[in-house]
C-alpha cells in the first residue's frame, strides 16, 4: 500500500463534489484508496506512481470542474529538495499558503457578483411585492404601463443573472448532459434554467399560448431572486469557511523567515531554509527561534505558549533545548540546530493539525451516504412532482393552474435541496474543534479519536510526571537545632553540591532557587550506602539516610521520620557528630494543577485510575490527596496492558494518559491514548492525542473540547436532516391539498442559501466557548 498524499481542489461547491471526485478516483487505475473532504477541500489519495500521477488524476475531474492544485513551482521544488523536503512541506516551511490566496480571489470574485446580483433581487423582490399585494387590495394595482416596463425589463435582468452569476449553475448542468453527473450546482442550474426558459418562451409566444396557458404570470422573477440568494449563501459560507481554518494559519505565521547564523566565524542572516543540521544560530531577545536545536551558549526566558499553550516563559539554558516558531525574550543565546525544515516540532504540529482536519469522523458516514446518493434522488423528486401536478391537478386545477403550480413545485424542490448542510455538518465542526485544541496545546491526530474522546469513561494515568512533576524536589525541611531554614540547607547544599545523586540535585537546586549561598567544603568523604561526610569553617558535617546517624551513635527518634516515609518521602538527615540537625525531605512532588484536573474529571462522570511502579502506601498516600478513585502499585508496563483490557472486558471505554514513550502498548490498547508531551520533548506520533506541556488539566479541556465538538456536529446533522425532511415536501406541494400551502421558489432559495451558512456559523461558536 502506497502511503496517501493530500492535495487541495479547486471548485468544489457541494459535498455532492466530494462524492463525485471520490467515485472518479476510485475508477483510475492505480489508486488504492481515496478520501475526498468537501470541508477541508482536499482529497487524501494512495496511488501507484507506475501507473498513474497526480497531473492524471487532474486530468480526470477536470472535465467535470474540478482540479487538483498540485505544486509546480520549480524554483521552490529545488529549494525544497536541497533541504529532503517536498515543495508542499517547504512552503508550509516558509509560511506560504497559496491556496488561502486562491481561496480569497475566489471569495472576492464571488462577492463582486453578489454584489451585482442584490440590486437586480431587491428590484424583483419590489415588483412581486406589488403584485401580491395588489391582489389582496393593499395596494393599489399597477398600471398597464408600469406592468409592461417590468414586463420587457425582467426578461434583462434574469438574463444577465443567469448567464453571469448564475454561470456555475448553467455549467453544472451542462456536465450533467454531457457526462451524466449531478451535484448542487446541477439542481440549481436545471430549477432557474427551467423558470427561465418556461418565461422566455410564455413571452416570445405569448399570444400563441394566451388561449392554453396563463401567459401574464412568468418567473424571472424567480431566477433572478434564487440565484442572488443561493450566490449570497455560497459567499458568506465561503468565507466562513474560511475562518474556520484559520489555526493552521497562525501555526504557519509563528515561523520565523530567516535566521542569524555564524558561518566562518562571522554572524549572516540567511532565509530559514537555508539553515542546516549542525549550524550555530545566535536568537537575539525579542527574535523568533527560527529551528529547533539545543542551547550552546548563553541563556533566557522563551515564550513558548503559541506551541505548548504554556502562559509563562520557560528558562533556558546550556544544554536544553529550543523549537522553531517560540518568541525568546530578554537574554541572548546561541543554539546548534538538530532539526530543520518538516521535522521541526512546529512543522509537525502543523502537519498534525492538516491531517486531522482533514480526516473524517465515524458520525460522518451516514452523512456521506446520503449526500452521495442526494442529488440523484432529488432530481427523481422533482421530475415526479412535475408529472404528479400535471397528472392529478389538471382534472381539478386545469391544465394552466395544474402546470403553474407543477412548475413552481419542480423548481422549488431542486432549488431547496440541499447537500451541503450535510456535508459541512461534520468537517466544519472538526477543522474549529482540532484548530481551537492546537491553540490551547492539545494536539488531535484524527477526527476518529475526537469523536471517541467524547464517549471515554474511565482515565488511567501515570504517577509519575502525570500527577507528580517526574523529579525529586526538597518539600519539607524539620529544624531541630538553632539555624535558621535557610543556614541548614545551605550546609546540606554545601556538601551536596560534590555528589551526583538526583537527591542531592534536588536540595541544590532548592538552594540556588532560593539563592542561598554554597560553601567550600574541605575532608569531603563518600560513604558508601549511607550518604557522605565533610567540614565547612572548621566544622564536620554527616548528611545521609538514618543508617549512618545509627552508625554514628546518635541518638534520634527514628519515629519522627516515619510518617514522612509513609508518604513516598525520602529523608536526608543532617548531623555533627554530636547531635541531629535537622533533615529535610525529598520527594517527587504534586503538580499544582492535579487536583484541581481530577475533580474536574469527577464532575465530568469519569473514574480516575492510578497505575504506578511505586510502593503501595506512598501511592495510596498521593492519590487522597488529589482524590484519584482507584490505585494499582507495583505495576510493570505489561500490567498496564493488561489492566486497561480488564476495564474495557467491563465495557469501560479508557482512556490512558502516559509518557507516550515507556507506556506505547498501553497508548494502543486504550481507546484513547493520551501522550503527556513534557516541555519540548513530544513524541507527537505515539498517541491519538499529545497534550504539550504534560499538563494533566489539558486532559480535561481536551475532553470538554471533544465533548462540545460533537455537540456542534450532532445539532448540524440534525437541523440539516430536518431541513431537507421538512422542506422538500413543502416545496413539492405535499401539504397543498390539506392546508392549501405551496412555497415559492424564492423562500425555497433563501432556506437553501442560508441552511449552510447556519451550519458553518454553528461551527464557528465553538471558536469562542471556553474550555
Amino acid at each position: 500500500m502506497n502511503t496517501p498524499k493530500t492535495y487541495k481542489i479547486k471548485g468544489m461547491h457541494c459535498a455532492s463534489c466530494a462524492g463525485i471526485i471520490e467515485k472518479t478516483f476510485k475508477k483510475t487505475e492505480g489508486v488504492e484508496s481515496v478520501e475526498v473532504n468537501y470541508g477541508t477541500e482536499t482529497a487524501k489519495v494512495a496511488f501507484d506512481e507506475s501507473k498513474t500521477n497526480p497531473h492524471h488524476l487532474s486530468e480526470k475531474i477536470e472535465k467535470l470542474g474540478y482540479t487538483l492544485i498540485l505544486p509546480d513551482d520549480s524554483s521552490m521544488a529545488m529549494d525544497a529538495s536541497k533541504m529532503g523536503m517536498s515543495a508542499d512541506e517547504h512552503a508550509a516551511h516558509l509560511g506560504l499558503n497559496q491556496s488561502k490566496k486562491e481561496k480569497l480571489a475566489e471569495v472576492a470574485d464571488m462577492r463582486s457578483k453578489v454584489m451585482s446580483a442584490i440590486p437586480l433581487a431587491i428590484f424583483s423582490i419590489f415588483v412581486m411585492s406589488w403584485d401580491i399585494l395588489a391582489q389582496y387590495k393593499a395596494v393599489p394595482a399597477m398600471s398597464y404601463t408600469i406592468k409592461e416596463f417590468f414586463h420587457h425589463l425582467l426578461p434583462i435582468f434574469a438574463t444577465y443573472t443567469l448567464f453571469v452569476v448564475g454561470k456555475p449553475y448553467l455549467l453544472g448542468f451542462y456536465r450533467f448532459l454531457r457526462y451524466g453527473k449531478a451535484n448542487m450546482d446541477t439542481l440549481i442550474g436545471i430549477g432557474t434554467s427551467a423558470a427561465f426558459l418556461y418565461s422566455f418562451i410564455v413571452t416570445a409566444f405569448e399570444e400563441s399560448l394566451r388561449p392554453f396557458i396563463n401567459v401574464d404570470h412568468t418567473y424571472y422573477d424567480v431566477t433572478i431572486v434564487v440565484i442572488t440568494f443561493i450566490a449570497l449563501g455560497k459567499y458568506l459560507e465561503a468565507r466562513s469557511k474560511i475562518k474556520t481554518g484559520d489555526a493552521i494559519e497562525k501555526l504557519l505565521n509563528l515561523q520565523a523567515k530567516t535566521a542569524l547564523v555564524i558561518r566562518d566565524g562571522k554572524e549572516i542572516e540567511i532565509s530559514v531554509n537555508e539553515v542546516k543540521h549542525g549550524d550555530f544560530i545566535i536568537v537575539k531577545p525579542g527574535a523568533k527561534i527560527p529551528v529547533d536545536g539545543v542551547i550552546t551558549e548563553g541563556s533566557s526566558f522563551v515564550d513558548e505558549s503559541m506551541v505548548t499553550g504554556e502562559p509563562m516563559p520557560a528558562q533556558k539554558k546550556i544544554g536544553d533545548s529550543v523549537v522553531s516558531g517560540t518568541m525568546n525574550t530578554t537574554g541572548s543565546f546561541t543554539f546548534k540546530a538538530t532539526k530543520v525544515g518538516s521535522e521541526t516540532l512546529l512543522a509537525q504540529i502543523i502537519k498534525m493539525v492538516e491531517d486531522a482536519q482533514g480526516s473524517k469522523a465515524p458520525i460522518q458516514a451516514l452523512a456521506d451516504k446520503i449526500s452521495s446518493v442526494f442529488v440523484p434522488i432529488t432530481l427523481v423528486i422533482a421530475f415526479v412532482t412535475l408529472a404528479v401536478w400535471l397528472l392529478v391537478g389538471t382534472s381539478s386545477l386545469g391544465f394552466s393552474q395544474a402546470l403553474s403550480f407543477g412548475l413552481v413545485s419542480f423548481v422549488g424542490v431542486l432549488v431547496i435541496a440541499c447537500p451541503c448542510a450535510l456535508g459541512l455538518a461534520t468537517p466544519t465542526a472538526i477543522i474549529v474543534g482540532v484548530g481551537k485544541g492546537a491553540k490551547e496545546g492539545i494536539l488531535i491526530k484524527d477526527a476518529a479519536t475526537l469523536e471517541k474522546l467524547h464517549k471515554v469513561d474511565t482515565v488511567i494515568v501515570d504517577k509519575t510526571g502525570t500527577i507528580t512533576i517526574g523529579k525529586p524536589t526538597l518539600v519539607d525541611i524539620q529544624n531541630l537545632s538553632n539555624l535558621k531554614d535557610e543556614e541548614l540547607v545551605s550546609i546540606l547544599a554545601s556538601l551536596e553540591k560534590k555528589s551526583e545523586h538526583p537527591i542531592a540535585h534536588a536540595i541544590i537546586n532548592y538552594a540556588q532557587e532560593k539563592k542561598l549561598s554554597i560553601e567550600d567544603v574541605s575532608s569531603f568523604e563518600g560513604i558508601q550506602g549511607k550518604g557522605l561526610k565533610g567540614s565547612i569553617n572548621g566544622v564536620e558535617y554527616f548528611v545521609g539516610n538514618t543508617k549512618l546517624i545509627t552508625e554514628l551513635g546518635i541518638t534520634f527518634d527514628v519515629s519522627k521520620i516515619d510518617q514522612f516515609t509513609a508518604q513516598g518521602k525520602t529523608p536526608v538527615v543532617l548531623a555533627t557528630k554530636e547531635k541531629v540537625l535537622g533533615f529535610v525531605m525529598v520527594a517527587d512532588e504534586i503538580k499544582a494543577e492535579s487536583k484541581q484536573a481530577i475533580a474536574d474529571l469527577h464532575k465530568l462522570g469519569i473514574k480516575v485510575v492510578m497505575l504506578t511502579g511505586d510502593d503501595e502506601k506512598a501511592a495510596k498516600y498521593i492519590a487522597s490527596l488529589v482524590g484519584i478513585d482507584e490505585v494499582v502499585a507495583h505495576v510493570l508496563p505489561q500490567d498496564k496492558l493488561a489492566k486497561i483490557k480488564e476495564l474495557q472486558s467491563q465495557g469501560k471505554i479508557v482512556a490512558m494518559a502516559g509518557d507516550g514513550v515507556n507506556d506505547a502498548p498501553a497508548l494502543a490498547q486504550a481507546d484513547v491514548g493520551i501522550a503527556m508531551g513534557t516541555g519540548t520533548d513530544v513524541a507527537i506520533e505515539s498517541a491519538g492525542i499529545t497534550l504539550l506541556g504534560g499538563d494533566i488539566s489539558k486532559l480535561v479541556k481536551a475532553i470538554k473540547l471533544s465533548n462540545m465538538t460533537m455537540r456542534g456536529i450532532k445539532q448540524n446533522l440534525f437541523w440539516a436532516f430536518i431541513y431537507n425532511i421538512i422542506g422538500i415536501p413543502l416545496a413539492a406541494g405535499v401539504f397543498y391539498p390539506i392546508f392549501g400551502w405551496l412555497l415559492n421558489p424564492v423562500f425555497a432559495g433563501l432556506a437553501m442559501a442560508f441552511s449552510s451558512v447556519s451550519v458553518v456559523s454553528n461551527s464557528l461558536r465553538i471558536k469562542a466557548k471556553k474550555l
